[in-house]
């Protein structure tokens, strides 16, 4: 994608005031002292205003400065050497007002409401047997790794091991500040291509995971009512299974109008009642926002964020060490850092192009 040009006149003014404004509010309603749950909610904001606000005020500020440059250079009774001076700090002025500008249009980019919560993260072994199954075990580990990096917490809610080895299926919790704001790009079909371990003439095998990335969801979030669920209860089997294969414990929840089913299979039947609502209850949240998604934006043309599963979305060549993003056309020969969790470059390219989709989107801009 070609850069995007941005003018000053781009800018919506009247939200940077109203902006300031609330900023100048919620600072003095703080320091009025108000009680704990409203001051907890007023110090949210305040964190998500602070950075944008002390950015337009930089911007005033440089702005103000190349009014005062300007008149320098304009007046007739400004002396030679003061006219040099302003001729020479003209440029820098204006390049820190460029650079800013752009800046603040990706600080006034809609916020997505589920971009600061944590994550179910689930990943299915998709084509090619046990090699997809190992292949799944090596995406698991690399986001485990990624999130660890960032001091995440990552929690397995359930796991169907594969034949030799791998996942067959994985879900877990990502729970951390901006999780889903990070990890939301990587829903969809990964492919690897390498020589397995059991291949003994060699040749490359080319096979699939499915990831899925969900914002967990809060009661406040989804509403799942009682007579719309139906709680089994059956015996543990698979890891675990043979210290509990004396009682029941294993839950399945069935959400009848959905038909959305969820397992776990823990020691405590307690606990995997609870996992399982809350992957039931991350996973009807995310459905609701996909179809918000399609019916906002059924034309747009970027799939990048959109979360489609059956999208094909990068390959990893091993024999090559090479990883390739295809809906950025994003190449990277470091295939061995990043599956030890250093995909921050791919992650931030991805958001990157997000950005200024979004930027053409409001502006009418085509980059």
């Amino acid at each position: 994608m070609a850069p995007t040009e941005y003018t000053l006149a781009t800018l919506p003014v009247e939200k940077m005031r109203e902006l300031e404004r609330r900023f100048s509010e919620i600072e003095a309603r703080m320091a009025e002292g108000p009680a704990a749950d409203v001051y907890v909610k007023l110090a949210s904001e305040y964190s998500e205003l602070q950075p944008v606000v002390t950015k337009i005020r930089l911007y005033e500020k440089a702005q103000a400065e190349l009014a005062d440059v300007n008149m320098l250079l304009t007046a007739k009774d400004t002396d030679r050497d003061m006219r040099d001076l302003a001729d020479m700090e003209k440029p820098e002025i204006e390049a820190r007002i460029e650079k800013l500008e752009q800046e603040m249009q990706i600080l006034l980019l809609p916020k997505d409401a589920a971009d600061e919560k944590s994550a179910i993260l689930e990943i299915r072994a998709g084509t090619g047997g046990s090699e997809a199954a190992l292949f799944a075990g090596d995406l698991f580990r690399m986001y485990e790794r990624y999130a660890a990096g960032k001091g995440w917490k990552v929690e397995v809610l359930s796991a169907s091991d594969g034949d030799a080895g791998g996942f067959k299926e994985i879900i877990a919790t990502v729970t951390g500040r901006g999780v889903f704001s990070k990890l939301k790009f990587e829903s969809g079909v990964h492919r690897v291509q390498r020589v397995p371990d059991t291949e003994t003439q060699g040749r490359i095998h080319t096979s699939a995971a499915t990831v899925a990335v969900l914002p967990e969801a809060e009661d406040i979030d989804i509403e799942i009512r009682q007579e719309d669920i139906r709680i089994d209860t059956m015996r543990s089997s698979g890891a675990g299974g043979q210290h509990v294969n004396t009682t029941d414990s294993a839950v399945r929840i069935t959400h009848m109008p959905s038909g959305i089913v969820v397992t776990s299979s823990e020691k405590s039947q307690h606990q995997n009642r609870a996992k399982a609502m809350q992957v039931l209850r991350s996973r009807l949240y995310d459905m609701e926002r996909q179809k918000a998604d399609s019916e906002r934006s059924a034309s747009r043309k970027s799939q990048v964020g959109s979360g489609d599963r059956s999208e094909r979305i990068r390959t990893y060549n091993f024999p090559q060490g090479r990883v390739t993003d295809h809906r950025i056309n994003l190449t990277l020969y470091k295939i061995d850092r990043m599956m030890m969790g250093e995909i921050d470059e791919v992650v931030d390219a991805l958001l990157a192009d997000y950005q200024a989709d979004q930027l053409a989107q409001l502006g009418g801009v085509k980059g």
